[in-house]
């Protein structure tokens, strides 16, 4: 039987809540750690080998605030493996949600919806929209 991962946030690191029992699948924070490879590894392993097991629709949500490019290149792998999924006949969604104020990772979530074939929804918020959370 599957396992959920959940890896809770730091100050450079972001948080990993993927529930395959819901199907919904979130990174969120900041990823701004040295060594984005000892990060994200077990992340990638763990898509690798739990995807497979669920036939419910996949959503995967990000809400990043901020990253670094070597956490931009991690997040575009592990958007070519939910590509693949979806390639596979998965039924996958990506939600990108970004600060209003935010232009750039209103832009970075575009550039990455033009690198693969998987549908995906923009959704902003305001800075008030978090003090309210």
């Amino acid at each position: 039987m599957a396992q959920n991962l959940y890896i809770p946030s730091t100050h450079n690191t972001p948080e990993i809540d993927f529930n395959l029992d819901k199907g919904v699948f979130k990174i969120c924070g900041k990823s701004v750690m040295e060594d984005v490879e000892e990060f994200f590894e077990p992340v990638i392993e763990w898509l690798d080998e739990n995807i497979e097991s669920t036939n419910l629709p996949l959503k995967f949500v990000f809400n990043m605030e901020y990253f670094n490019i070597a956490s931009s290149k991690r997040l575009l792998f592990i958007l070519y493996k939910i590509n693949d999924f979806h390639a596979q006949g998965k039924d996958v969604v990506i939600e990108w949600n970004f600060c209003e104020e935010d232009e750039d990772m209103k832009e970075v979530g575009e550039d990455f919806a033009c690198m693969i074939n998987v549908p995906f929804e923009f959704n902003s918020y305001t800075s008030e929209d978090l003090l309210n959370n």
